[in-house]
């Protein structure tokens, strides 16, 4: 089965990101296929390399990254929500005349047309969060 999944909710906020990262990481090691990972809302706070949790919590950041990595995952920020919580990378970043990025690994910024796409080409568009 090929799935989208969208993440809406921060990675210390609320269980839904560490929800949609093991129901993800399931799915893969099951064989199935994830054709892309959109974070939106306040999900894309899930992709700034600056979030630094105590050493003995989970870094549900570094975590996606790994997996985008290992799986090749199609992992996008919704630009819009992203430039409303200071997520940039450096091109948004030149682009708005910041002076820094802040997009972890594995993750790219794109517009909502790629969940659109996302749940066009997939069986299942799979929610996690309000």
């Amino acid at each position: 089965m090929k799935f989208t999944i969208q993440v809406s909710e921060g990675p210390y906020t609320h269980q839904a990101s560490d929800t949609a990262y093991q129901f993800t990481k399931a799915a893969l090691e099951k064989g199935h296929e994830i054709f892309r990972v959109f974070f939106y809302h306040d999900g894309v706070n899930n992709a700034t390399r600056l979030t630094t949790p105590p050493q003995d919590d989970r870094n549900v950041i570094k975590r996606w990254s790994e997996l985008a990595a290992k799986y090749n995952l199609d992992m996008v920020v919704c630009v819009a929500a992203a430039q409303r919580r200071g997520i940039a990378d450096a091109d948004e970043s030149r682009r708005n005349g910041k002076d820094a990025d802040n997009l972890a690994p594995g993750f790219r910024i794109s517009g909502l047309g790629q969940l659109i796409e996302g749940a066009i080409q997939s069986d299942r568009l799979v929610v996690f969060g309000d």
